[in-house]
């Protein structure tokens, strides 16, 4: 018998409408609780190494790190940079409710790293600045600078506010046994709490360091997780994926059907609507994955600690190809979870009971499938993934908020100063932070269909189109101003609006029936909304013919 005909029925839970959010039987044992506090023991004391091994004497050093750090380092920093909760949460859901698509979209960030490599780390290594912001400023005059610091400013508390919301569901899960808003809302404070506290200990030095360790934890707990489900799963592994070639679709819990082994959607024929498809991969997640590694203080200030150009180039290069695997090894455990859940007849007498939506799958499997102390290790990688792009959010957006904003606005002061004023910073940027992310668990309620990682993905779109713009504009042509640098901000920013369903459908509607709900006429995904953005973003920046004074 075939493995795929064992798979053909689906035992998931679905309450009544008006039934209060579901509550899991959870299984985190006094061991878990212990494997997590041996985490954050481990985590306080690297801080405290750390921070007094490099001790901070200046802002370059808090923010730069003295332009010391190893390749290596930055390249695993970079990587818990990119990667977050929505990684480690939203993948497995992904390829559990789908395919392994989103594997075609690395294509993307390979293609803008070398182009970072290649154009943008130089340019910021030979220009000196600690913010690629300052080179706006030599460009385009002070104003373009301010003007793209507040977009950046913007753009990473929204991208930053999503993943922490994604970050706090298993939190959410681990204490209360729900996702109910209020606990959401009080565990998004917990994940804040822990992400700024820890920045204010030391600068972009001991964030790096502890980076390493941290995606360390995050990719074990991945790995742990494959290898229970290898062992759960009564079949071989040749068995797994014969079964996972022919799946049956449920669209009652948002489950594609046909192979879940698929890697790349060719988007033949074209359909606009496709997220996942090579088209995107080629254009708008490249210029997505551009506009982070060129564009964002993230990512761009790890680079800048490296001894030269040569080597933040080839961080960045590194960064991008080890993330792969990473991803490699989540969608693998969401297509494993599929067959642990939705193959009950695989599973034998006791099938476990799959959960109620497809976005909860990995966080459940947490919860209530791993043997006890595996449970703590698995919250651990993802308070790791969460705290410690948090650590490098809150980082990037105080050295942006101080060197792009307030020291041109008070010039001349000490060194401490800036310091002191710098740790200010991070704690004011946290509060923003956790109040957004307080905003997505709410704006993720109204869509309830859209995955995890597509929606972090898609609100990165809003802010990153008018400064990919802006970049471009400014490093391959002679073209633009002052003026034109923030009308570019405002025209990528209103333009990705103006193509999300929801306002094309009052531009562009389509047909419907009299009281229905007006829908779009036709939906674009978001990558192709970034595409339109940037380039909307890139002819108003460009479009007066020279620089004025």
């Amino acid at each position: 018998m075939r493995a795929d005909s064992l798979c053909f029925e689906v035992r998931t839970y679905r309450p009544r409408a008006d039934a209060p959010p579901a509550m899991h039987a959870t299984t985190f044992t006094p061991l878990d609780w212990a494997v997590l506090g041996a985490y954050f023991a481990l985590l306080l004391g690297t801080g405290i190494y750390f921070n007094r091994k490099d001790r901070q004497k200046t802002s370059l050093d808090y923010f730069l790190a003295g332009h010391k750090m190893p390749v290596w380092a930055v390249t695993f920093s970079i990587l818990a940079t990119t990667q977050s909760a929505a990684t480690f949460i939203g993948v497995p859901a992904a390829s559990y409710r789908g395919s392994l698509t989103y594997l075609s979209v690395s294509l993307g960030p390979i293609i803008a790293a070398c182009i970072v490599a290649w154009i943008f780390v130089p340019a910021y290594f030979r220009a000196g600045v600690v913010t690629p912001y300052e080179l706006l400023e030599r460009r385009f005059g002070p104003a373009s600078r301010r003007a793209t610091s507040l977009a950046f400013l913007v753009g990473r508390v929204m991208a930053s506010g999503a993943r922490t919301y994604i970050g706090a569901l298993p939190v959410s899960l681990a204490v209360y046994g729900d996702t109910s808003t209020q606990h959401l809302v009080i565990s998004v404070c917990i994940v804040m709490l822990v992400g700024t506290v820890y920045t204010l200990w030391g600068g972009v030095s001991s964030v790096i360091w502890t980076d390493v360790i941290q995606v360390t934890v995050y990719v074990g707990a991945g790995i742990a997780a494959l290898l229970v489900l290898l062992h759960r799963i009564p079949l071989s592994v040749p068995e797994i994926f014969d079964l996972l070639r022919h799946t049956p679709a449920d669209a009652s819990i948002g489950l594609a059907g046909g192979s879940k082994l698929r890697v790349v959607d060719p988007g033949i024929p074209f359909d606009p609507g496709a997220n996942q498809t090579l088209f995107t991969a080629l254009t708008g997640f490249m210029l997505l994955n551009l506009a982070v590694f060129a564009t964002d203080q993230d990512v761009v200030q790890k680079c800048l600690t490296c001894k030269s150009a040569r080597q933040g180039a080839l961080s960045a290069l590194t960064g991008t190809l080890v993330g792969i695997p990473v991803v490699v090894l989540f969608l693998l455990v969401g297509s494993l979870l599929y067959v642990y859940y939705q193959c009950p007849q695989v599973m034998g007498p006791n099938p476990p009971m799959a959960p109620t939506r497809a976005s909860d799958v990995f966080q459940t499997f947490i919860l209530t499938g791993m043997p006890a102390g595996l449970s703590g290790l698995m919250i651990a990688g993802v308070l790791a993934i969460g705290p410690a792009g948090i650590n490098a959010t809150l980082n990037g957006m105080a050295s942006t908020l101080i060197n792009d904003l307030y020291r041109p606005a008070r010039p001349n002061q000490s060194e401490q100063h800036y310091l002191a004023a710098g740790r200010l910073g991070v704690l004011f940027c946290g509060v923003l932070l956790t109040a957004f992310a307080v905003v997505c668990v709410f704006w993720k309620a109204a869509r309830p269909d859209q995955t995890l990682i597509d929606f972090a993905l898609n609100v990165m779109g809003y802010a990153y189109a008018g400064l990919l713009g802006v970049f471009l504009t400014a490093l391959l042509t002679r073209r633009g101003n002052s003026v034109s640098v923030i009308a570019g901000l405002f025209a990528g920013f209103f333009a990705v609006i103006a193509c999300t369903p929801e306002v094309m459908a009052l531009w562009l509607p389509g047909p419907h029936a009299p009281g229905e709900k007006i829908p779009p006429l036709i939906t674009l995904a978001y990558p192709w909304q970034l595409v339109i953005g940037t380039l909307v973003a890139t002819l108003v920046c460009a479009a007066p013919p020279r620089k004025q004074s």
